[in-house]
């Protein structure tokens, strides 16, 4: 059970309990709260005390919960879980004026298993596992490349999709964090699903909304150890060697709202050895990648259409 409720949140192990200790604490805070607040009140008739009670816990309960997630760092996590509550409750629909928040994948489980899931792919430098992915999903029956979205103008990824034939989208710093995110752009290109590979900005929590459950991430580290902040490329190979571990290798994740945080998919480790450098060590992951990556991302594209 506590799996599936970890695949449905897209949450990693240690998030899961930060979550489940906020659920924990904010229940028995309302229910103090409310006991409390209820005696100040002196009301004799049992079915008013109860329908009061009851009243005052619906209130307390989200206020409780939210202060909870503030002191244990999962704000983040419980706003959005309050909001998709509360649609549900009242049966709410987001307006189409605040359709960047909708997840654009909403209707997915209804089409046929034939349909085309097209795929952006994300890259901010030279592409070599852009490459791979194009490569493994040419002809693909059901999963289509369909845009290379990219921060540099002259990276060379951008060189790749013209080889290849397939729409760019340059986006430019501003809009991405400040402004729509781009969601209507994917939207234009009739995006459903996200694939991280080797793009150095973080996602603002606008994109990570409407795709939520649908971006996926390869980081050159066995996460949660040398992620976060600065933490890409040689930076990383270097901070592995200089900590003198053993081995290192690369982690597949689904993103949230912070760097290298999502629920893990997939590891795979390789060994490091005494006369390795960041370089030597750069090298062997980057065989790591392009051996699995493709592959793990065909894995998660197909059950999400299942």
């Amino acid at each position: 059970m506590f799996e599936n409720l970890q695949r449905k949140w897209q949450i990693n192990g240690w998030q899961f309990v930060l979550v489940i200790l906020t659920f924990a604490i904010g229940g028995s805070l309302t229910g103090y709260v409310g006991r409390k607040s209820m005696s100040l009140l002196q009301i004799e008739d049992t079915v008013l005390y109860t329908a009061l009670y009851i009243l005052l816990i619906t209130i307390l309960w989200p206020l409780a919960v939210i202060v909870v997630s503030i002191l244990l760092g999962q704000f983040a996590f419980f706003k959005n879980y309050l909001k998709r509550m509360g649609n549900r409750m009242t049966g709410k629909k987001v307006a189409s004026a605040n359709a960047a928040k909708e997840p654009i994948f909403a209707a997915s489980k209804n089409i046929s298993h034939t349909h085309m899931t097209k795929v952006a792919v994300f890259a901010s430098g030279a592409g070599s596992n852009a490459q791979k992915i194009i490569d493994h999903f040419k002809a693909h029956s059901s999963v289509q490349i369909s845009l290379i979205v990219c921060n540099k103008p002259g990276a060379g990824v951008l060189q790749i999709a013209e080889k290849e034939n397939i729409p760019t989208l340059i986006i430019e710093k501003e809009q991405f964090f400040r402004g729509d995110n781009y969601v209507h752009a994917l939207k234009a290109h009739g995006i459903t699903f996200i694939i991280l590979a080797g793009f150095l900005w973080k996602i603002p929590s606008g994109l990570v909304e409407a795709f939520r459950g649908h971006i996926i991430n390869i980081h050159p580290a066995l996460l949660p150890k040398y992620g976060g902040k600065g933490m890409y490329g040689q930076f990383v190979h270097a901070a592995v060697i200089e900590a003198a571990e053993k081995e290192s290798g690369i982690t597949i994740h689904y993103v949230d709202e912070q760097y290298d945080h999502g629920s893990t998919i997939f590891q795979a480790t390789c060994e490091i050895t005494p006369d390795d450098t960041p370089e030597t060590l750069a090298q062997k992951i980057h065989a790591l990648e392009h051996a699995h990556f493709p592959r793990v991302a065909e894995e998660v594209i197909l059950q999400l259409k299942s």
